[in-house]
């Protein structure tokens, strides 16, 4: 069995994309006889990130660091963010000349450029130092690989993500006393998330908003007719996105997506711009629409078959993308393996 310690700077009660790939990474590792026990924020001290009104990012110290690293005992080791958490373990692994892989999941210097001004140039020349020290980067697109790699960035691997079909199910649909079609989107309500982009389209029947973050009451203002439901999660989240006929993915700065995975198995067909993530999830399969018009992709979205979307989100499951990730991480060449640090008398290992 495979010891995997997976560092994160994201983690709950955090609802985002990351949370949900690692989480669950985490149970269908389990299945394949692999364990993934995580070092995440809890327990450290932590501040407000500045324009994001509600999230607080650790402040790690080098010493609980490494008694957390050394009571899991792992057999490999995987940063999936490039946080303060990120960072500190990463500095643990060189210092102590241990490979490690990471992951690139999240379009930071986007974001930071859309909120602070500061060129994105800036943050991917610190991405490019960050990453250069693992044995392996994993990206979960062949576009975005290929984007990397001309932006700079080497040893370069694939771990594509999947989705919960048991949890995102069509047949439990949520009774909707709106006018139809549904246009519906579900994510962090932030201004890197072009939700206005969907929100000022002349479309016909309702607009749905499903999330919170800073940008939710400025946009409930401005879009009146919109309907904001707030955050949702499980079950409750299965059913809405049941009830959309089109889930509408308007980001341009997301990696992958697997929210489109999510309305895919809910057997609801989406619409997005041509960018990395909608280009490789629906690429030419009739599962939903592309195009730079986003309101001609919505309606030519409300075309396509829910069977279809359902069967082609059940081809994508957990176990294979945890296949993905294991192998990666099996593959290390024996050099540059980890080898196993000692566990420190009276700890245990750290799961969260």
């Amino acid at each position: 069995m495979m010891r995997i310690l997976i560092a994160t700077d994201a983690w709950h009660p955090q609802v985002n994309g990351v949370v949900r790939t690692l989480t669950s990474l985490a149970r269908a590792a389990a299945t394949l006889g692999s364990e993934a026990v995580f070092l995440t924020p809890e327990g450290f001290p932590s501040v407000g990130v500045p324009t994001y009104p509600g999230l607080r990012i650790a402040l790690p110290n080098r010493r609980e660091i490494a008694r957390r690293i050394e009571a899991a005992a792992p057999d490999a080791i995987h940063v999936a963010t490039e946080g303060p958490i990120g960072w500190a373990v990463r500095g643990y692994c060189l210092r102590h000349k241990l490979a490690f892989t990471t992951s690139y999941t999240t379009r930071f210097p986007e974001y930071v450029s859309v909120r602070t001004g500061i060129p994105d140039a800036v943050g991917y020349a610190v991405l490019r130092r960050f990453h250069a020290a693992a044995a392996m980067t994993m990206v979960a697109t062949n576009s975005l690989r290929q984007e990397l790699s001309q932006r700079g960035f080497k040893k370069l691997g694939f771990w594509t993500r999947g989705v919960d079909t048991d949890l995102f199910r069509p047949d439990a649909p949520a009774a909707l006393d709106l006018p139809r079609p549904i246009f519906m989107t579900v994510g962090r309500v932030a201004v890197e998330k072009n939700l206005e982009a969907f929100l000022a389209l002349d479309l016909p029947g309702s607009k749905v908003v499903i999330g919170n973050g800073p940008q939710k009451a400025e946009l409930e203002r401005r879009f009146p007719h919109a309907k904001f439901l707030g955050e949702k999660t499980g079950m409750d989240l299965t059913s809405h996105m049941a009830a959309a006929d089109v889930f509408v993915f308007p980001s341009l700065t997301d990696t992958f997506g697997v929210v489109q995975l999510e309305a895919l198995a809910c057997g609801t067909p989406v619409a997005a711009f041509p960018v990395t993530g909608p280009l490789d999830v629906i690429a030419d399969h009739p599962i939903g629409a592309i195009d730079n018009d986003l309101r001609v992709a919505c309606m030519r979205a409300l075309k396509m078959s829910r069977e279809t979307c359902r069967s082609f989100a059940l081809e994508r499951s957990w176990d294979n993308s945890a296949r993905q990730f294991i192998g990666n991480l099996a593959a290390l060449q024996p050099s540059r393996s980890l080898r196993s640090a000692p566990v420190l008398a009276g700890s245990r290992p750290v799961r969260g």
